[in-house]
């Protein structure tokens, strides 16, 4: 069970109080300073007015944003579902034996090429369906075994995703009806993502699957896990989960932030670029659009930065392409009221 959500006070006297007693005053800086780019902090350093909305939800900060960036994106339902895959304990059970080889090959029809995040919303969606099928405790539980998933992982989820909507519901938030499977879905899920994890992108510097994280330099590698490692697929630009020094330098529950992340409305510019790195122009506008101005400022030099520079600089010089629906329907859009959070 989910505990009950702090109040707006409460939350940053913890971080402050938990980061104080383990840490050093470094960590603590860093700490206010994430929370800073997540726009949870006023400019006296107190909560902002979204910081509080953000303060109901008792979880991590970006997984908070994430959630109220996906008000705005319409995908409310699948990230809602997301956050409560990667809340509760991982699902995954290590194979064990040769026996397991039939097993491991059963859990790659999940495998979504979008990205192990999408990868969860397919298990889970298969879980629940399993769940409303009147199927018998007993035919779930072998299920689970059957694709080497922790079956009490799942039922985890299961509450903690249900706690989840309830919290939803009590601050009269919008939840948007599920659609995941849909192209558009997954962009916006990827937007909501990105507007929570800008500070966990990593980029691939050999096509070996060493990643080096934007923010620190510090290398790692895909965890065995992953899709992209079953599919012996290394994608460049990775958004990621977690990051792990003492698990291998493991990065776990990564999805590539994809050349059509940026939407098709900007057809000029993804046209004007066929011949470069499609990528990297493509990641750098949604990042720079998603992301502080000031995060990106911060960075420390990198050679993933200065291409994200370069991706930017080129892209300044191409005209925003017309968008023949917005002709004779301004109006009529300004004063249609919308039911969705702006995050910006």
């Amino acid at each position: 069970m989910l505990p009950p959500p702090p109040s707006a006070n409460s939350i940053i006297l913890l971080i402050v109080i938990t980061i104080s007693v383990l840490a050093d005053p470094e960590s603590l800086m860093q700490a206010l300073e994430d929370l800073d780019y997540l726009a949870a902090l006023d400019n006296d350093g107190n909560l902002s007015e979204f910081g509080i909305i953000m303060s109901e939800f008792p979880l991590d900060p970006q997984l908070s944003k994430s959630i109220l960036a996906a008000c705005e994106f319409d995908c409310v339902d699948e990230m809602l579902t997301l956050t409560a895959m990667v809340t509760a304990p991982n699902c995954f059970l290590d194979s064990v034996s040769e026996a397991d080889v039939t097993k491991q090959s059963n859990r790659k029809k999940f495998l979504h090429p979008a990205g192990d995040h999408f990868t969860l919303l397919n298990l889970y969606k298969e879980y629940e369906q399993m769940k409303t099928s009147n199927a018998s405790q007993y035919d779930i539980e072998r299920w689970c075994q059957d694709h080497l998933l922790n079956y009490t992982a799942l039922e985890m989820a299961c509450v903690i995703r249900s706690e989840l909507l309830d919290i939803m519901k009590r601050i009269e938030l919008p939840v948007s009806e599920p659609a995941f499977g849909s192209d558009e879905n997954v962009l916006n899920v990827k937007k909501s993502l990105l507007s929570g994890y800008f500070m966990q992108i990593a980029r691939d510097v050999d096509g070996l699957g060493n990643y080096i994280m934007l923010t620190h330099k510090q290398v790692g590698q895909l965890h065995p896990d992953s899709g992209y490692c079953l599919n012996h697929n290394v994608p460049e630009w990775v958004l990621f989960h977690e990051f792990s020094v003492a698990d291998r330098s493991c990065i776990r529950i990564a999805s590539e932030i994809s050349p059509h992340l940026y939407g098709s409305h900007h057809t000029l510019t993804c046209l004007f670029f066929c011949a470069m790195d499609s990528v990297a122009v493509s990641f750098a506008l949604m990042f720079m659009q998603l992301a502080p101005q000031y995060y990106f400022s911060n960075l420390p030099p990198s050679e993933s930065k200065e291409l994200l520079q370069e991706a930017l600089d080129s892209a300044s010089t191409i005209p925003s392409s017309p968008d023949p629906e917005d002709d004779g329907e301004t109006d009529e859009e300004e004063n249609t009221p919308e039911q969705r959070c702006n995050i910006q």
